[in-house]
């Protein structure tokens, strides 16, 4: 079998079953591991997957620009946003990521609603302080700017975290898996996720059917970390399966 017809059937594999063993690869195209690694490391420099430790995972889809998402997959962002307002209640202190699908939260909570909303992301900022008369509290959180994500990140931004005590955290997901946890694709990112989630009582994760069972190259924490997670109608039963076992309460819209 020639290199490129190799790397094609493993990707194969990997889209049918949602992760590869290197052991298992080198066995199947009786080639030795040392191949099937280098095999798999340029696949990864590629962008076609994510490798970890034995093997490799898919890889979270690439972002586009925050203006482009903003146009993407709108109907299931805005009915993810409705199923994430059923756990905010009067009076709670909530955190809300960057991203797009939390841009809807943002415009969906409710205004005459007594709550302090904070969040590191100016545009969902913005959208929290119309009208003026609103009942909300908005803090926003300063950093050092992330030009693609359109949030602050650094020191600055994590040690304003840890200095929180929130009831709720609204998190943004680029890679969730079962057992590599939750990841992302900015270092920095990480670190700010990681100080968000600690300082809340709970978590409510929302995630895309796609960003499911995949990882990116940093990772934030255990998916055992969320106390719920929002997805779609479309992600399959046994994809969720791994993660109500770990205790995550799961919300199928």
């Amino acid at each position: 079998m020639l290199t490129a017809e190799r790397r094609r059937s493993i990707m194969q594999m990997l889209q049918r079953d949602g992760k590869v063993l290197a052991s298992e690869l080198s066995k199947s195209f009786q080639v030795s591991e040392d191949t099937i690694r280098r095999d798999l490391r340029e696949l990864a420099e590629a962008g076609m997957l994510q490798r970890v430790h034995g093997g490799a995972l898919p890889r979270s889809p690439v972002s586009a620009s925050f203006s482009e998402r903003q146009q993407q997959a709108t109907g299931a962002k805005e009915a993810m946003a409705r199923a994430a307002l059923r756990f905010i209640h009067p009076g709670q202190v909530i955190i809300l990521d960057g991203g797009t699908t939390l841009l809807h939260v943002a415009r969906q909570l409710p205004r005459d609603q007594r709550l302090t909303v904070i969040t590191h992301s100016p545009p969902i900022a913005l959208a929290l302080i119309e009208p003026e008369q609103a009942e909300m509290e908005v803090i926003l959180i300063g950093g050092q700017m992330n030009r693609h994500a359109q949030v602050a990140q650094g020191a600055a931004t994590v040690e304003a975290y840890r200095n929180i005590r929130a009831d709720l955290c609204f998190l943004g997901i680029r890679g969730l898996h079962p057992t590599i946890g939750i990841s992302t694709s900015n270092l920095e990112e990480s670190y700010v996720k990681r100080a968000m989630m600690a300082s809340a009582a709970e978590v409510v994760a929302l995630a895309s059917a796609e960003k499911l069972d995949t990882a990116a190259p940093y990772i934030v924490g255990p998916a055992s970390m969320l106390t719920r997670l929002v997805t779609e109608r479309s992600a399959p039963e046994e994809t969720l399966a791994p993660y109500r076992e770990q205790g995550i309460a799961i919300i199928r819209v």
